[in-house]
């Protein structure tokens, strides 16, 4: 998964949306807010974590996430997740993802300050 953007927080949002990609093609209604944190000693981690989160609250929950909000700060995020529960006719998903691994992962900014937040996520 990998997502870009003018920010570490927006390059965050975007890779959450590719995960939910990864699982469904189907648009998803932003019906239920979910609030999260975490925390971490770095960006990568940091990163790492808000990930396998977003896959913890789909497990959890029995919901598909289309539309997120994140805030990062020393270390630490917050985030707003909107989704609604799994319709299996409507989303026919595709997989479930599992975890985000630390394989390639990588936080960074190119020289044109464009983020990117990339690691491989087990399904």
């Amino acid at each position: 998964m990998r997502g870009f953007g003018a920010s570490a927080a927006t390059a965050f949002e975007q890779a959450a949306l590719a995960l939910t990609a990864a699982v469904t093609s189907a648009r998803i209604e932003p019906k239920e807010p979910v609030e999260v944190r975490c925390e971490a000693p770095d960006l990568e981690l940091l990163f790492a974590e808000w990930l396998n989160r977003v896959i913890y609250e789909m497990a959890v929950r029995g919901m598909l996430f289309g539309r997120f909000a994140v805030r990062v700060e020393d270390g630490r995020l917050e985030g707003t997740l909107w989704g609604e529960p799994v319709d299996v006719q409507r989303h026919a998903p595709a997989c479930e993802p599992k975890g985000a691994t630390y394989a390639a992962l990588k936080v960074e900014a190119d020289g044109d300050g464009i983020w990117s937040a990339g690691c491989i996520v087990d399904v």
